[in-house]
C-alpha cells in the first residue's frame, strides 16, 4: 500500500498511521508516530512516499462499506435544453430552429428528423428545393441568408442590408461550410444549414466570431450565373458574370 504525505511539519519526521481493526467491523482506530528519517537524505524534500507491502497504513480515513460516496453527477441534459430553448426565444428565434445542449466544449444539436446530416458534419433542411442546374466552380451565385448562433440571435441578414450577396464558387471567398452547403441547391431554393465549428469561420480578435460555436444560416439561392475572364488593352483583366 502507498502512502504519500506532502510537506511534513518536520522535513525530518514522517507520519506512520497504522489503522487497528478491532472485532466490530464497524469499529477501526487509527494510531500515528513520528519517525527520524536517515540523516543521509535531503531535508529539503517536500513529499516523501513510502511503500507499505505488509502494514495496512492508511493516510485518510477508512470508510466503511455501508457508506455513500459522492460521484460526479452527469450534466443534466433536459434544463440545459430547455434554457436554451428559453433564450431562444427571447432572441425570437424562427420556427423549428435547431437547440444546443453545451456542456463545455461539447455541444449536442437536436433538431427535427427533416434535418439531414452530411458525411462532413454539416446538417441542413430543406424548405424548398428549386429548379434547375446546381451552381459549379467557377459560376457566381446570388443569394440571401440569415445568420445566427446557438442562442437564435441574428448576427447578419442580407434582408436588412438591402441587397443580396454575390460570390464566385470555388474561390475559397465563403465559409467552408456555407459553400458546402449552397453547392447543392439548386435557383428559387430555401435551406437551413447548420455549421458545426470545423466547418465554420476562423476565430480570434481579427474576427467577428470569438469561440468556437456552431452558426445556422438560412439561405435563399435567387440564381447561378455563369462568368469568364476578359482581357483589356493586353494587361489588364476582370471576370464578369451574367
Amino acid at each position: 500500500m502507498v502512502m504519500i504525505l506532502s510537506t511534513p511539519l518536520n522535513p525530518r519526521l514522517t507520519v506512520l498511521c497504522e489503522t487497528k481493526l478491532s472485532l466490530s467491523r464497524s469499529k477501526r482506530s487509527v494510531c500515528c508516530s513520528l519517525s527520524e528519517e536517515p540523516k543521509d537524505q535531503s531535508s529539503s524534500r517536500r513529499s516523501v512516499v513510502y511503500l507499505l507491502a505488509t502494514s495496512p497504513c492508511l493516510l485518510f480515513p477508512v470508510l466503511s462499506s455501508s457508506a455513500k460516496t459522492k460521484s460526479k453527477s452527469p450534466y443534466d441534459e433536459r434544463r440545459l435544453l430547455e434554457q436554451n430553448k428559453r433564450i431562444q426565444r427571447e432572441n425570437n428565434a424562427p420556427d423549428e430552429f435547431p437547440n444546443f445542449v453545451r456542456e463545455g466544449f461539447e455541444v449536442k444539436v437536436v433538431a427535427s428528423d427533416n434535418f439531414v446530416k452530411a458525411d462532413s458534419g454539416l446538417i441542413y433542411r430543406d424548405f424548398n428545393v428549386g429548379q434547375g442546374d446546381c451552381p459549379k466552380d467557377g459560376q457566381q451565385v446570388t443569394f440571401h441568408y440569415i445568420g445566427y448562433n446557438e442562442s437564435g440571435r441574428r448576427i447578419d441578414s442580407t434582408y436588412i442590408q438591402g441587397s443580396p450577396a454575390r460570390i464566385r464558387m470555388g474561390t475559397n471567398a465563403l465559409v467552408p461550410g456555407f459553400e458546402m452547403g449552397i453547392r447543392d441547391m439548386k435557383p428559387g431554393g430555401r435551406r437551413r444549414i447548420i455549421i458545426p465549428p470545423e466547418l465554420g469561420p476562423p476565430v480570434g480578435p481579427s474576427t467577428f466570431f470569438s469561440s468556437k460555436q456552431f452558426e445556422v444560416f438560412d439561405v435563399e439561392l435567387l440564381s447561378i450565373q455563369n462568368c469568364e475572364r476578359r482581357t483589356i488593352i493586353g494587361f489588364y483583366s476582370d471576370v464578369t458574370c451574367s
